[in-house]
């Protein structure tokens, strides 16, 4: 049987690169004469822009300083450990480059074991251990202080997290035996499922609180202070830390039973990580924390030597890194500096766009509209929202003055644009009306001003063509609701230049949005996909398989929302004026469904009606639908749809649409809410066969996305 120093000498081998974290440990009488005291920081060396994470040497590094430690308190000489972290970071978990390196079984079952051998030392000490959770604190970083006898938590934490399952693995080093065991199933699978599954939410330090993961809280000033004040209260027996009894029975049954109704409503059985996690915390109603233990090394080794996994670290990279530095985009040197916007139009779009430039640029905005009334109800949407935002004490009222103060309307271009340094349009999607739009705006706007579009789907090009500098037209196209997608596709124009593009770059990171430059093609990226996917369900509708079954055939991908419902929220209008759109470019491809132009025509704003809680085919629907008699079952409408989506990705890429299919996925993740663990799409269609069936070849080099063989 391999020591945990050799097991973890031996996965540091296969991780040559690790950013590794030191553990240092200090010695200080504690105060209230309470005794002598070892701390243990976690600390990378770096500032906190690089937090400290856990890799196979840095796990080897806690386990010496727990050696010591551990003589220290069999000797009497110490009356209590803590561990905390770098400033602004308590540690992030595992370092998952070296989870992508590795290649067999054994050597996943290895990083389990050895960091559940390292951490569970320290509820075995002689002396009580605390951590003080001082800053950011996911997945390996969390179960640290969950071995820890008592914990404490900084008012300041802005993220503590069990991220595991979002990305496809399951809390392994501890997490899923010691949290219930800790603050009771139902909380357990909140945290490690239900945020999981919900794009990855974090909590704050006052949740952490909360829901009794902490046993106390202090504000961020003088947290670690306050703590070994409590530490020392808390070792003298002046603080007794009670913690309520846990429900063994039904309770726990019912929260893993929930957990599993939240996982089929998110991944609908198609990813294996939410269930394997629910297994163990289901297994963890007795108590018995080896057996726990013993049920996380395994299912931690399966899960990273599977597909799921991969394409859930592929994705985190995509939009963690290649999100930040988005390809083909221009040096920055050459961006203008943005000190006013205009804004043409305001409507909801154009409002949602004149407020999150307001919010982050924090520079004049100015809408500009066909009428008065139209005009001052957009500069009031956005004086609402701003409201909205002082009542959440998200601003202050200073800061509430001011963003308003900035926001103006006039019905004058020539008023509002003649100082803009960056002009959007917002205005209804017909070329002739924005070609006349951006004539009226290059007569008033400053020569060195960028005219942008949020078009989903006309040609860039064409809208520049007549304007006497068609190099300052670029497509800055947002995805709804603004506030939320990240993405914004960045359409280069045949005329576009360097400085108008890296303009526009400049401003989508002021407005923290996922930049992808994106070639003027049809629909661009997101709404060409989408567009084919749903062209696809609703061919196979109109030919006669049930709305129901077309819905479920695609559940197996758990995509955020069923088609249809999706269909509801763009607005089957827009829908429907899209797919014309790329009828007219690729008619051998693209249909327009003679069903979906009957629903919107009789005004209908989806399929779908609510009466009793959840979506039924709307009657009035099924009476317009005129259908054929070509039945399909689940698994073909799935295979026509995958077939046809991979055929779209591969055409779009010989095309150069984007620059690789990480771009394709990177869209689909931030922009339309694709799954991490299919990695977007690409990965998904490589590992079902379905890139090879249809294009003869994969998107993604194996080992890309996949275990390296």
């Amino acid at each position: 049987m391999s020591t945990t120093a050799e097991l973890l000498k031996g996965a540091a081998e296969l991780f040559p690169g690790e950013v590794v974290t030191q553990a240092h440990v200090r010695h200080f009488d504690l105060p209230l004469g309470a005794g002598r005291f070892a701390l243990i920081t976690l600390d990378n060396g770096h500032d906190h822009t690089k937090p400290t994470t856990l890799g196979p040497q840095s796990l080897a590094n806690i386990d010496a300083a727990i050696d010591r430690v551990e003589k220290e308190a069999a000797d009497g000489d110490i009356v209590g450990v803590g561990v905390t972290g770098k400033p602004f970071i308590f540690a992030v978990g595992a370092d998952l480059k070296g989870v992508e390196l590795l290649k067999r079984h054994e050597d996943a079952l290895a990083i389990g074991k050895g960091g559940h051998d390292v951490l569970k030392r320290l509820s075995t000490l002689a002396v009580p251990s605390f951590a003080y959770y001082n800053g950011a604190s996911m997945g390996g970083g969390v179960e640290i202080g969950l071995h820890c006898s008592y914990r404490t938590v900084s008012a300041a934490l802005p993220a503590f997290s069990l991220p595991e399952v979002f990305l496809g693995l399951v809390p392994g080093w501890g997490g899923c035996t010691l949290l219930p065991n800790l603050i009771g199933a139902e909380k357990a699978v909140s945290v490690i499922i239900e945020n999981s599954l919900n794009q990855n939410k974090q909590l704050k330090g006052a949740q952490v609180h909360e829901l009794g993961i902490a046993d106390a809280i202090f504000e961020g000033a003088d947290f670690l202070e306050q703590s070994l004040i409590w530490t020392a209260a808390v070792l003298k027996g002046e603080i007794a830390v009670e913690r309520p009894a846990i429900d063994r029975g039904e309770a726990w049954d019912q929260a893993v039973a929930k957990g599993r109704f939240i996982a089929d409503g998110k991944v609908h059985g198609a990813a294996p990580a939410a269930y394997r996690a629910l297994d163990i915390i289901a297994d963890a109603k007795d108590g018995d924390l080896q057996q726990g233990f013993d049920a996380e090394d395994r299912a931690l080794a399966d899960l990273i030597m599977g597909g799921e996994l991969r394409s859930g670290i592929y994705a985190f990279n995509l939009v963690q890194k290649r999100g930040k530095r988005p390809a083909g985009a221009p040096d920055k040197s050459l961006a203008r500096p943005v000190t006013k916007v205009g804004v043409v139009g305001a409507g909801l779009m154009a409002s949602q766009l004149a407020l999150l430039f307001l919010r982050r640029l924090e520079v004049p905005v100015v809408l500009t509209d066909i009428d008065q009334e139209r005009v001052d109800k957009g500069v009031g949407y956005v004086h609402a929202e701003i409201d909205k935002l002082l009542g959440k004490g998200r601003i202050n009222q200073d800061k509430a003055n001011r963003l308003k103060a900035l926001v103006t309307g006039v019905l004058d271009k020539a008023e509002g644009f003649a100082d803009a340094d960056f002009v959007i349009e917002a205005v209804f999607e017909e070329m002739g009306v924005k070609q006349k739009v951006f004539a009226e705006v290059e007569a008033v706007a400053p020569a060195h001003a960028i005219l942008a579009t949020n078009t989903s789907s006309l040609s860039v090009s064409e809208m520049a063509s007549k304007l006497k500098h068609p190099e300052r037209v670029v497509g800055f196209h947002f995805f709804n609701p603004v506030a939320i997608l990240p993405l914004l596709e960045i359409v280069r124009g045949e005329q576009t230049d360097e400085a108008s593009l890296a303009t526009a770059f400049g401003v989508a990171k002021k407005l923290k949005k996922t930049a992808v430059l994106v070639k003027d093609a049809p629909a661009f990226v997101v709404n060409r996909i989408l567009t084919r996917f749903m062209g696809e369900i609703q061919n196979v509708i109109d030919e006669g398989t049930p709305v129901a079954v077309a819905e479920k055939a695609v559940e197996p991908l758990g995509l955020p929302m069923s088609p249809l419902v999706l269909l509801e929220l763009v607005g089957p209008a827009i829908g429907l004026h899209v797919s014309e759109t790329l009828n007219g470019a690729f008619p051998e491809r693209f249909t327009v469904s003679p069903n979906l132009k009957a629903v919107v025509k009789a005004g209908k704003r989806g399929f779908y009606v609510y009466d009793s809680g959840k979506p039924e085919l709307d009657p009035e629907v099924a009476a317009l639908l005129k259908q054929g008699d070509t039945v399909l079952s689940e698994e073909q409408v799935r295979a026509r749809v995958l077939d046809a989506v991979a055929q779209e990705i591969g055409l779009m890429l010989d095309e150069g649409v984007v620059a690789e299919a990480q771009d394709i996925d990177l869209c689909l993740i931030t922009g339309a809410g694709w799954p991490f663990h299919l990695g977007g799409i690409t990965p998904y269609l490589d590992r079902e066969g379905v890139s090879e069936r249809v294009n003869g070849k994969r998107f993604l080099e194996a080992g890309v996305a996949s275990v390296p063989a």
